[in-house]
């Protein structure tokens, strides 16, 4: 499930290294209020067994504001959205939101108007064919042709021969994490989108937007929607296009 948050701003651009990195901590502040426990078990380690944290968000969006080169653009009315597959955290957001009145992105203030819950799509073919607004990361293994460990941070762009398996896996263990049916497979990279970088913490994360399509359980690619692709979801990275 996604939340919807519809805003309002007076600012007319984000400075870019914001654009992404409010994102994480006004969704674990609004979780510390409406579900402490759930906020602190997320931020202390994540979900079992691999310490995922079920929960993205994507970057804000103003459609009518003037466009200027160089700039990441804001202004009039707008939305952002956040979600989670796990059913209780999606309606703890929605909750949190509808309470505010006004919201601190990155010191731009944004005034919210309306809060919406969005059901993901059915999917009930099995297919899903997804386009991220954001940049997908992955890491891939860091080893070089003859199998030698040459890096730590081996971050992966979609055009990458490690890529694809690298990302499925990402997939898999998500499904494992919430108990769903992780026969889910990446069938096709039908378009990639500009290599970009933000920072949202230490370093600054590169990737690239990706359209994929997917083949699995219905509910998998339900909760995958409702998650995003690859990485650092909680981040901002890889937020699937409503």
């Amino acid at each position: 499930m996604r939340v919807r948050v519809e805003v309002s701003t007076m600012a007319t651009e984000i400075p870019w290294d914001m654009v992404l990195a409010p994102g994480r901590g006004l969704v674990y502040d609004v979780l510390d209020r409406e579900a402490p426990v759930v906020g602190r078990y997320f931020h202390d380690g994540g979900m079992e067994p691999y310490g995922m944290v079920p929960m993205g968000h994507g970057a804000p969006a103003f459609p009518l504001a003037k466009r200027r080169r160089g700039k990441y653009a804001a202004g009039g009315q707008g939305w952002f959205e956040v979600g989670s597959p796990v059913l209780d955290v999606a309606a703890a957001l929605t909750q949190g939101f509808k309470q505010r009145e006004v919201l601190d992105w990155g010191g731009v203030a944004f005034h919210v108007l309306d809060v919406t819950a969005v059901d993901p799509p059915e999917f009930a073919s099995g297919r899903a064919r997804l386009r991220t607004s954001t940049p997908v990361v992955m890491k891939g293994s860091g080893r070089d042709s003859t199998g030698a460990r040459v890096t730590r941070q081996a971050w992966l762009l979609p055009t990458d021969p490690e890529f694809p398996a690298y990302f499925q896996g990402n997939l898999r263990r998500k499904a494992e994490t919430l108990g769903l049916d992780p026969e889910v497979s990446l069938t096709e990279i039908s378009w990639v989108g500009a290599k970009r970088s933000f920072r949202v913490g230490q370093g600054a994360k590169p990737g690239a937007p990706i359209e994929v399509e997917l083949v699995g359980a219905p509910e998998t690619l339900q909760a995958v929607w409702s998650w995003g692709l690859g990485q650092a979801n909680a981040a901002g990275f890889g937020w699937v296009a409503a």
